[in-house]
């Protein structure tokens, strides 16, 4: 639960945690986005409600153009890891790794919440995940998408004391 300033205590949104595959022979890998977004309205430069999923000039056969709050911070990427999975169980395909997916609904509120559960969940849920994707990024343009290869603030550490 989160205070607000006037005392009032709010119950904070569930964090989704979602596993598929436990083969023992594949890599785990667990998948990190969120789904909250950052407040808007159509005067700050929108042609359209920016709580509305809209599409424009999609009349191509695969490509759609999708405007609304979250298509791609982060709404949309987490789709598409979703749609990823879906499309090899269409296809009848083995899954190359076993996924675990973490989608929380505040991030864009530094996450609170997030650091407990993942503590709480570190010897269950997590005890088996060999990679860590975060799925928060945007697209450069239509042609350019963004690649994580580093997040500010994050350090990760191994040390054996004898």
């Amino acid at each position: 639960s989160s205070q607000l300033p006037d005392g009032q205590v709010l119950p904070l949104p569930s964090v989704i945690l979602g596993e598929l595959g436990k083969d023992p022979q594949s890599p785990t890998v667990c998948f990190y986005g969120h789904v909250d977004v950052q407040p808007a309205k159509k005067e700050d430069g929108w042609n359209t409600d920016p709580y509305t999923l809209t599409e424009i000039d999609g009349v191509h056969l695969f490509i759609r153009n999708l405007y609304g709050r979250g298509a791609t911070d982060n709404k949309g990427p987490v789709l598409a890891w979703i749609n990823a999975v879906e499309t090899f169980r269409a296809l009848k395909l083995a899954m190359p790794v076993n996924f675990k997916f973490v989608i929380e609904g505040m991030e864009e509120a530094g996450s609170l919440g997030l650091e407990k559960l993942l503590e709480e969940e570190s010897q269950s849920f997590f005890s088996d995940v060999d990679y860590i994707v975060i799925s928060d990024n945007l697209w450069l343009s239509s042609k350019k998408p963004a690649l994580t290869y580093g997040s500010r603030g994050n350090a990760c550490f191994f040390v054996e004391v004898k």
